[in-house]
């Protein structure tokens, strides 16, 4: 399997690490995440300008007409630069869902402006946390934990019940009856509750069909993946050069073999888990199955990214804990995306079942 990248892809990935940094560099990035309103307009415009948040939208909407596999590529280079913004939620699941289960006038309305940088889609589609439900007067009631980007959003996306089935729901954040409240978090990005009491639904709201969200996620847990793996490419790339020039008893500390060790333990970890993201992305792009790949992917990135930021921790010492240092964004980043679109046991229990383990 080759794994490089074409011509068109090598210029978005040297077009986006420059505009990143230039645009949005650790400083930037903290910030923004110190902000309580934690969203650059300006900057999520000009990403918009190059086509970023269109590339999963079609030529004829207004889109860039790309692949998920150049999303991928796209997201390590935010995950590597840390930078911050609904791009997952909104240019990544909402569109996959929209492109999937949304009608002509739906996807009419809604991606042209989400391509531009116009309209904000976020999502509450995961299980944990959810338990909205459609009643039997035909209102949504209840609520949906870790949404994030709900004081920016313009619409939502949200998975309810309606008795033994799933739904899918597109709603306008005026609806009547709809409300979010902010989360105290730990990473950069900024979550809260959705609240929905008796919440009217129109025969519009309505996406068909509601296997979409299981895609619509898929694709948000590749690019969450990518994301751990460009942050964790990047803490791999400040913790070689620390031990190339931090000297500690008359000599650099990457002299010392328990160093090298580690170094090597940290390449293998980010190595690996770019194999199995490009590997699952590529089968994804091209329409085959891939759940299970993605399920691995997401799974083993995310406790092998986490091993990289800590053992940078402890590499890079006391510095390492230090606000100045862009090392606590990217382990946070890391943290976060490890969580999203499912976490390591949902996903190991996928592989476990594809399989044939069973409890």
């Amino acid at each position: 399997m080759d794994f490089r990248p074409s011509s068109a892809q090598q210029l978005l990935i040297a077009t986006a690490r420059e505009f990143l940094r230039k645009h949005c560099p650790p400083e930037v990035a903290q910030r923004i995440a110190l902000e309580p309103h934690g969203f650059d307009g300006s900057l999520w415009r000009r990403m918009a300008e190059l086509g970023w948040q269109g590339l999963l939208v079609p030529a004829d909407l207004g889109g860039s007409d790309g692949s998920l596999l150049d999303v991928i590529l796209l997201m390590e280079e935010m995950g590597r630069a840390g930078a911050p913004g609904p791009f997952v939620p909104s240019a990544v699941v909402a569109t996959s869902a929209l492109l999937a289960a949304g009608s002509a006038e739906q996807k009419k309305r809604l991606l042209p402006a989400m391509a531009g940088g116009e309209r904000i889609v976020a999502v509450a589609l995961g299980d944990a946390g959810n338990t909205l439900e459609i009643d039997a007067h035909g209102r949504l009631n209840g609520r949906a934990l870790f949404v994030e980007a709900a004081h920016v959003a313009d619409a939502f996306i949200v998975a309810a019940r309606a008795g033994a089935e799933r739904r899918l729901l597109l709603l306008p954040a005026d609806r009547s009856g709809l409300a979010h409240f902010p989360f105290e978090a730990i990473g950069p990005e900024k979550i809260f509750e959705l609240a929905c009491d008796a919440v009217a639904i129109k025969s519009e709201d309505r996406l068909e069909p509601a296997t979409a969200r299981r895609d619509a996620l898929a694709a948000g847990a590749l690019a969450r993946t990518a994301e751990m793996v460009g942050a964790a490419q990047r803490i791999l790339e400040l913790v070689v050069e620390h031990a190339k020039t931090r000297v500690q008893g008359g000599r650099p500390i990457g002299g010392h073999q328990a160093i090298q060790h580690a170094c090597a333990d940290l390449v293998r970890d980010v190595d690996a888990s770019r194999g199995l993201l490009y590997a699952a992305a590529w089968k994804a792009s091209e329409g085959a199955p891939a759940a299970t790949e993605i399920a691995m992917a997401k799974a083993y990135a995310s406790d092998a990214c986490l091993a990289v930021a800590r053992r940078g921790h402890q590499i890079f010492g006391a510095i390492g804990y230090c606000e100045e240092h862009p090392l606590h964004l990217l382990h946070k980043r890391i943290l976060a995306a490890s969580l999203d679109c499912g976490g390591v046991t949902e996903h190991l229990e996928h592989v476990a079942r594809a399989i044939g383990l069973t409890a």
